[in-house]
């Protein structure tokens, strides 16, 4: 009889067992593998979150904060500066590329941010467009490649912002619902917009620019991997229209994004400026460090649960095939009397455990992908993290193979132990 044939028939013969050894495996298997997307996430995220701009300007605060919500789009801004302070920095020698940033609006949950154009060139070099063109005036915008997606927006659509960076149930169901009607030619998609945050508590919503000022969408960013995938551009003037700051003294930005021609033109740049009251001068790289390794002592605190569910389906591994030893003693015991060596009954020893580890292990591996590439949309909306679910996942390799030595050496045990067994054993019995 074969071997392979002897695992599977073992296995088989205790189903309910073989089964919930697979599935512990499988679930470490996902668990395991999901850490490591994650990682490989937020790595990826802090590498090509902020680009060429290694100096943030903004307005005194958290130094991440002011790091986070400029580059990642999460949380809100540390203030408002003067607008007369970007055209200062433009004329220092060391900034090579100054860009402004005007933020505080949303569509559907999605920031819209108001910045120069010249920014896609600088940040991500010659990258075509998906569809469309660059903006150039007052109310033109381009959509990130997942909030077009996520939006169903294209270009010629139009839609009106909501005030803050987030927005309300009630508005996201009026958005939902006239969108619905524009889909099916009962409405314009100038009506799916999001109102305002500060409405009249009494249904009577009170003027605001926001609901007459008007974007039209003309182009559609192709997918940069990084947070600006999830984004809404247009003109820095946007919000000063919205908001009706018009005259040239009110006008205010949220940050300044700074390209040094030198690391000592950074060093500069920072020691001048953060020394102003009220702004502050950030390297931009040490802030997002500082985010990613708060973010690495939460995984580890993951990896631990994930190394005790290691052990756990270890044991349970091995609970199984040492419940199962006594049944093999008779077996073992016939397989030698008939002349089988003795490598052939170790190796249907031990072949058993690696069977089960390696069914989990595929099983697991198949579900922690699956579980990502459901889960990498709202991954990416709710913490700007973005994984490649179907890639190989650093690590995932040496995922596998550890596996299924962990098996190997959850069988050798309870192997040892019948293999050992007395031929004679079979007629004391």
């Amino acid at each position: 009889m074969s071997v392979f044939r002897v695992i599977w028939r073992n296995a088989l013969h205790r189903k309910t067992l073989s089964v919930l050894t697979m599935l512990s495996v499988a679930l470490t298997a996902a668990l395991l593998l999901f850490v490591l997307m994650w990682n490989e996430g937020v790595e990826k995220g802090a590498e090509k979150g902020y680009g060429p701009f290694e100096i943030t300007m903004g307005a005194e605060g958290s130094k991440t904060q002011l790091a986070m919500s400029t580059y990642y789009h999460i949380g809100a801004p540390t203030g408002n500066i003067p607008n007369a302070l970007y055209e200062q920095v433009r004329n220092e020698p060391e900034a090579e590329e100054v860009f402004a940033i005007t933020t505080g609006d949303n569509l559907n949950g999605y920031p819209i941010v108001g910045v120069d154009a010249r920014y896609f060139a600088v940040r991500y070099g010659d990258k075509q467009l998906a569809s469309g063109s660059l903006y150039g005036g007052l109310g033109e915008a381009v959509i990130g490649s997942h909030a077009a997606r996520t939006l169903g927006l294209k270009v010629g659509d139009t839609f009106k912002g909501g005030h803050g960076l987030v927005h309300s149930a009630e508005a996201a169901g009026e958005h939902a619902e006239e969108h619905h009607e524009e889909e099916s030619g009962s409405g314009s998609h100038a009506d799916a917009s999001l109102e305002g945050a500060h409405g009249d508590p009494n249904g009577h919503d009170e003027h605001d620019e926001h609901e007459t000022f008007s974007y039209k969408v003309v182009g559609i960013l192709p997918p940069l991997h990084s947070p600006d995938d999830r984004a809404v551009f247009t003109t820095l003037d946007y919000a000063w229209a919205v908001h009706g700051e018009a005259a040239q003294h009110d006008r205010e930005v949220t940050a300044l994004m700074v390209k040094p021609k030198s690391l000592l033109g950074a060093q500069a740049l920072k020691n001048k400026y953060d020394a102003m009251t009220g702004l502050q001068a950030i390297y931009t790289g040490k802030a997002v460090a500082d985010v990613v390794n708060v973010v690495d002592k939460g995984t580890q605190v993951v990896q631990i649960v994930t190394y005790l569910c290691v052990l756990l389906a270890a044991l349970t591994l091995l609970l199984s095939l040492l419940a199962a030893a006594s049944e093999r003693r008779k077996d073992v015991a016939l397989l030698r009397l008939i002349g089988k060596p003795g490598r052939y009954v170790w190796t249907a020893l031990v072949g058993e455990g690696v069977f089960l580890t390696a069914g989990g292990l595929l099983v697991g591996l198949l579900l922690g992908h699956s579980a990502g590439a459901a889960g990498s949309s709202l991954l990416f909306d709710f913490a700007g993290i973005q994984i490649d679910p179907w890639s190989l996942a650093p690590g995932e390799l040496l995922l596998a193979g550890g596996a299924v030595l962990l098996g190997i050496a959850a069988s050798a045990i309870p192997a040892w132990q019948v293999y050992r067994v007395d031929p004679l054993y079979l007629f004391r019995s």
